[in-house]
């Protein structure tokens, strides 16, 4: 598996003789506890590739089910997999889609507090040539959950590698309408009714990927004056996409994150 990703780094993009052949993940779909799992195998020849499937079909098969993970979760947890090289990769999806859990047989992570901090990161420089490698995924994850009152954790895998579980409870059965109520639209279909200019959804992608930002760092991100990244952030507040984290940060939402997950996912 690391040749794989190997490959795919080279700067001169010269295969071996014998290309080494792509991962493959399995995913274990669990409509029963008391029933064996659907289980599906995916690949990909790409790494970009193989990840967008493997996030859009955990994706889709949870929310089929009822789940409430966000996609962008999701991607975040399976990009990770990178450090792992995919070795033996299984993703499990449990509890009507509210539990995914993704495992794999790689090296395993030894300090499983720091990991959650930003800024902590195994990523070696090929490896930055694929993922951004700036420890971001796991606390980006962590803080979008706990918005829609899940968690996350990290464990050992049984003998090596590395198992994280992600977690939200089920969709509240009060606000289920009523029989004679309309029905709304489906969540995989839906779109937000909110329109948001380029500008505004690129503020919120940059907060999705670092969990919180203030004016200062919209500002020299995106290239703009201070006063227009406040204005920015002040107007998907009041839209209440954002929220304040304290000294003039902000961080998503549960609509910020739903809004990221309809509309920027395959």
């Amino acid at each position: 598996m690391q040749d794989f990703f190997l490959r795919l780094t080279s700067q001169h993009g010269n295969e071996p003789e014998e290309s080494a052949p792509a991962p493959e993940v399995r995913m274990a779909i669990y409509d029963s506890p008391l029933a064996p799992p659907q289980v599906v195998s995916l690949s990909a020849e790409g790494f970009n590739e193989l990840v967008g499937e493997l996030a859009a079909r955990t994706h889709s098969y949870a929310r089929e089910r009822g789940g409430r993970i966000p996609f962008v979760v999701i991607k975040e947890i399976v990009e990770n997999l990178i450090h792992a090289y995919f070795q033996n990769a299984v993703i499990s999806i449990m509890d009507d889609g509210n539990t995914i859990r993704i495992s794999d047989q790689g090296p395993g992570i030894r300090d499983k507090e720091r990991v959650f901090q930003p800024g902590f990161t195994t990523a070696t420089r090929e490896m930055r040539r694929l993922i951004k490698g700036v420890g971001s995924g796991l606390p980006v994850a962590r803080e979008q959950l706990a918005f829609l009152g899940g968690a996350i954790s990290v464990e050992d895998n049984l003998e090596r590698g590395t198992v994280v579980t992600l977690r939200v409870g089920p969709s509240d059965p009060a606000a289920t309408p009523p029989p004679s109520a309309p029905a709304p639209a489906p969540a995989d279909t839906a779109k937000p009714a909110v329109r948001l200019t380029d500008r505004q959804r690129k503020v919120l992608l940059l907060i999705a990927e670092l969990g919180s930002a203030g004016p200062s760092t919209i500002a020299k991100e995106l290239s703009i004056s201070q006063s227009t990244a406040f204005r920015e952030l002040a107007a998907l507040q009041r839209l209440t996409l954002l929220a304040p984290r304290g000294s003039g940060k902000r961080t998503l939402t549960e609509e910020g994150i739903a809004y990221l997950d309809n509309v920027f996912r395959p």
